[in-house]
């Protein structure tokens, strides 16, 4: 978590998942496998496309599609054009079988930072676990079969130590 300026502030998570990474673009791009994981996405589905979503951590709204260079970089704007613009951004670098995966989201409220990186850090532990469940079934398709990720209670649980974190 770090300021911007007096007022906005950036939180940026990362973390390394066991699988290639165009797995990991299909999980971070894919309605169907998003939705397991971090948010219900419809709308215009390609760069300059406008999306709106609804995350599991109960935030939703539009974004645009700014830049898609698939397999390695996203980038969102969040609430385009109004005061609650934001920048949503991702980048996926692989490391042998492994790809990393890196989240930033900037333009977020400075004293609000650490519900915003406690949140971070459990959209990315809901990743992991929608990933160890999604390997290729047996019939060579993917299982749909992952647990609803239990967002608000394991974000209750981690906010008290984002909020000691200094910015």
């Amino acid at each position: 978590m770090r300021a911007l300026d007096r007022t906005r502030g950036a939180v940026r998570v990362e973390d390394v998942y066991d699988t290639d990474i165009d797995d990991l673009w299909a999980a971070c791009t894919t309605p169907e496998r998003l939705a397991r994981w971090i948010a219900e996405v419809s709308g215009a589905l390609h760069e300059g496309g406008t999306i709106h979503a609804v995350f599991t951590s109960t935030w939703n709204g539009p974004a645009r599609i700014d830049i898609c260079e698939a397999p390695h970089h996203l980038l969102l704007t969040t609430e385009p054009g109004t005061d609650d613009e934001g920048e949503l951004e991702a980048w996926l670098t692989p490391m042998g079988s492994q790809t990393k995966l890196v989240v930033e989201e900037r333009g977020l409220p400075i004293g609000s930072l650490h519900f915003h990186g406690a949140g971070w850090q459990v959209h990315l532990e809901d990743l992991g676990r929608s990933l160890a469940n999604d390997g290729p079934a047996h019939d060579g398709g993917w299982s749909a079969e992952v647990p609803a990720p239990a967002w608000h209670a394991r974000w209750t649980e981690l906010t008290p130590a984002y909020r000691q974190t200094n910015v």
